[in-house]
């Protein structure tokens, strides 16, 4: 029954632990289960049970490599969930404040960039939406859709958006941004967006979580191609 499995996945998603292992994931990568446990700041067996629960619950998938446990979010529909949820209960409340220096100097670079599984948010992934559909790249005069001149002017820049279709994934669609409260762009344009930017080094990692740094080559690509300048 569909009452009962939103019940349950509501009460997968109500333990503090088990949401913030969800958020974490929304990095993309693969977690050991040791990592994860660090992260949200349990012990392994207590981990390996929420861990557990997620992956029966279809929220996770898992990878065994020799005595490594690998867990990633179960797919970008599943990524989508967890940053609408995320987004919603931003509205509904403010966030809680960083516990310390280190959390706040990590919320301000997530805001300005950051990863939402495949694709980019924060500040840049608004900004880079807002230039996609001021150039006509992207409209959204009936849903968001790529346009013909829109894909010439893709692969003149290197990012080829077709080859990239798999299965029932949407070209592109809106993904709203919960620290901007306006959207960004998933899909597969939004995830070989973020993939050209790591390739070509406009982006690079910040320690090991979602926030991303604009490099010095990244600024001038970001200003030359798509008109963005960012404080």
């Amino acid at each position: 029954m569909p009452t009962q499995q939103l019940a349950r996945l509501a009460g997968l998603l109500a333990d503090p632990t088990r949401a913030a292992i969800c958020l974490a994931l929304l990095d993309g990568r693969a977690w050991t289960a040791g990592e994860l446990a660090h992260h949200v700041g349990v012990v392994a067996s207590t981990a390996s049970e929420h861990l557990s629960r997620l992956v029966a619950g279809g929220l996770l998938v898992e990878e065994r490599q020799g005595r490594h446990r690998y867990l990633r979010l179960a797919g970008p529909e599943t990524a989508a969930l967890i940053e609408d949820l995320a987004t919603f209960a931003a509205k509904s409340g403010a966030a809680p404040a960083p516990r310390n220096l280190r959390g706040s100097i990590r919320r301000s670079a997530e805001a300005q960039a950051r990863t939402c599984y495949d694709h980019l948010a924060g500040r840049l992934g608004v900004a880079l939406a807002d230039a996609l559909l001021a150039r006509g790249v992207v409209t959204d005069d009936a849903g968001l859709a790529v346009t013909a001149p829109g894909r010439a002017w893709l692969a003149g820049v290197g990012i080829d958006v077709d080859p990239q279709r798999r299965g029932s994934r949407p070209l592109v669609r809106s993904c709203l941004d919960w620290t901007e409260r306006r959207p960004h762009l998933a899909g597969v344009l939004g995830a070989a967006l973020r993939a050209h930017a790591m390739d070509t080094g406009w982006l690079e990692p910040v320690g090991t979580g979602r926030a991303l740094r604009i490099t010095p080559s990244g600024v001038g690509a970001l200003h030359d191609l798509f008109g963005i300048t960012l404080d």
